[in-house]
């Protein structure tokens, strides 16, 4: 029985868990996992019910994360989604900078005021972002994964909004060229 493990911050167990449980029976009963917590460390153990079938426990893991970087279980339940995967960023790790006032600022200006650039990244790139302490968490598709994590590097990185968003914007009209032009493939049966 595949078993992984996950350790999600003291304010999101309640998150995890749920209004009685309720969340975290939910998330057990649709990927086919049994999920113990630690509430003395946040150490979350998920156990696969199926013998040698790790998928549910590594779907089953990604919601666990995607709820402890700050995602409401209404919005990461976007990972059952076929072909939707959870990235998330290290802050720290691409700006270089640790000091509490440094970090304060970036992650203002990743969200920005009322939350509208965080928004504009969503609506442009398709993902879903959170931002919460020292990360932001993406759930999306392939490629609206990658566009929201570049657009969120950039922002990270000093790049000005007005060209973030102008770059998204881009990346989705040729995204949406492509699908257009690809030829549909026929139906079995």
């Amino acid at each position: 029985m595949p078993v992984l493990y996950a350790r999600i911050p003291d304010d999101r167990l309640g998150v995890l868990i749920g209004s009685g449980g309720g969340t975290k029976r939910d998330i057990e009963s649709r990927t086919r996992t049994h999920i113990e917590i630690d509430p003395e460390d946040g150490e979350v153990r998920i156990a696969s019910v199926d013998e040698g079938d790790p998928v549910g426990a590594m779907l089953a893991r990604d919601l666990v994360l995607a709820i402890g970087r700050g995602f409401s279980p209404a919005r990461a339940e976007r990972l059952f989604r076929p072909d939707t995967y959870l990235g998330i960023i290290d802050i720290k790790r691409v700006t270089g900078r640790r000091e509490k006032a440094s970090l304060w600022r970036i992650r203002s200006r990743l969200i920005g005021e009322r939350g509208k650039a965080r928004t504009r990244i969503e609506e442009l790139s398709g993902a879903s972002v959170s931002v919460y302490g020292g990360t932001v968490a993406v759930i999306g598709r392939e490629r609206e994964l990658e566009s929201a994590t570049r657009a969120v590097e950039l922002l990270l990185r000093g790049s000005e909004h007005a060209a973030v968003f102008h770059m998204l914007a881009r990346s989705r009209r040729e995204q949406a060229a492509e699908e257009a032009v690809a030829p549909s493939l026929p139906d079995e049966g």
